[in-house]
């Protein structure tokens, strides 16, 4: 269970999204360089021609070739949903995951389009099957976002079958087909005027991801009504103060303070208790998020930046980075990421903070300071490198120290 979403305003596309994944699971984020063309290519299941990469940022389950979400050198971002459709994913032979058509997608666009066009090609050439969860042995179809610095799609699928439609100023998925009769593309077997409804498996409720939906595309007509001023980054805080809804509203936007809200400990049957920020006890909850902005005009504004957290966004420190770009391919970035040693700890951590507000409060005590600081010196930091560098091995040490302090007071696990 997943949520992305996407503003598209005059200056950048805001794009962001929750991985929720099961909660032994672990993520990591990682930054590679470009990658030239030529011999094969070993995704989850299949080996393809390898046609070369562009530098990207992504962040992944551990065991898992695929990326849940990222953002390449040419400002394109793409995220995707598990969805559940009449045909049964389970009867698919493996092939490629949306995981690895995310990645893939991302390796090979230089726009929202193009990614568009290389992700549907696969699919219709390689097809859609397999394991995407090793925890409890299920394969499912996805639904994919995907936005540039001035254009977004929204892509449906369900086996070799896909839609897709243009987003105009924002938009927002879950985990369940949104599409009706507006998709404008669609692979050839796809009748004009069909109603993807009818795709839908009726014997799967959409309670559960109704709620998120209905929460993120207020977030969307809210941000597009009322545009965001102030720092660079003041509208990826709004962002990030909506992924940590507990199903009441946004709330924890870094850099300011106000009461916590708790997650809530129930969940019935028509998704209440399933939320942005999820917790699922024992069995699902976020793994990782990201926040990117891609700038429209990136040579005067330098490349897009990204904030990127590992866990629950609730008991967790979104980090500043620098996002790829054609000047810095191979952008720095804070290496322990990239580890699924501190995915552990942050895991360890969330499900500490599950417990009540009090201790959910005395998390936030410690990782909001730090977060504040980070988000306010990154603002000042111009598109140099050198300095952002120097910030990833500063902002390493903090977060690090912080998860050490909480581990001192018995809340989480020590290094």
């Amino acid at each position: 269970m997943c949520d992305t979403l996407c503003v598209l305003g005059d200056h950048a596309t805001l794009f962001a999204k929750n991985s929720d994944r099961p909660v032994t699971e672990a993520q990591v984020v990682e930054v590679h360089g470009r990658r030239g063309p030529g011999g094969r290519l070993r995704t989850q299941y299949l080996e393809l021609a390898d046609t070369g990469a562009a530098a990207t940022m992504l962040s992944r389950p551990a065991w898992l070739w695929g990326a849940e979400h990222g953002v390449n050198e040419h400002g394109v971002a793409i995220g995707n949903e598990m969805v559940n459709t009449v045909d049964d994913p389970a009867l698919a032979p493996p092939a490629l995951l949306g995981m690895d058509l995310v990645r893939l997608g991302l390796e090979r666009a230089a726009s929202a389009e193009d990614a568009l066009d290389q992700i549907t090609g696969l699919l219709e050439h390689h097809g859609q099957g397999g394991v995407g969860d090793s925890v409890n042995d299920v394969a499912y179809w996805s639904s994919f976002l995907i936005a540039d610095r001035t254009s977004a799609w929204v892509l449906e699928t369900s086996g070799r079958s896909w839609a897709a439609r243009p987003v105009e100023r924002g938009g927002a998925i879950s985990n369940r087909l949104t599409l009706r009769r507006d998709w404008t593309r669609s692979s050839p077997g796809v009748l004009p005027g069909t109603d993807l409804d009818s795709w839908r498996d009726p014997a799967t409720a959409t309670g559960f991801a109704d709620r998120r939906l209905a929460a993120s595309r207020a977030f969307v007509e809210r941000s597009l009504g009322e545009p965001i001023t102030g720092s660079r980054s003041a509208a990826a805080r709004a962002v990030v103060a909506h992924l940590r809804d507990h199903g009441t509203g946004p709330w924890g936007a870094p850099g300011t303070e106000g009461p916590v809200v708790p997650a809530p400990v129930d969940v019935t049957a028509d998704g209440t208790g399933v939320t942005l920020c999820m917790h699922i006890r024992d069995f699902e909850a976020t793994t990782a998020s990201m926040v990117a902005e891609l700038p429209v005009d990136a040579e005067g504004s330098g490349p897009g930046r990204a904030w990127v957290a590992l866990g629950n966004p609730c008991a967790s420190v979104y980090l500043p980075v620098l996002a790829p770009s054609p000047s810095t391919p191979r952008a720095p970035f804070p290496g322990a990421l990239a580890g699924e040693a501190w995915a552990r700890r942050f895991a360890a951590l969330s499900r500490a903070a599950e417990r009540d507000a009090v201790t959910l409060g005395a998390v936030r005590a410690v990782l909001g300071p730090v977060e504040a600081d980070l988000w306010a010196e990154a603002d000042t930091l111009p598109a140099d490198p050198a300095r952002w560098q120097a910030f990833a091995w500063v902002a390493e040490d903090r977060v690090l120290g912080a998860l050490d302090t909480l581990a001192g007071a018995g809340i989480g696990v020590p290094a």
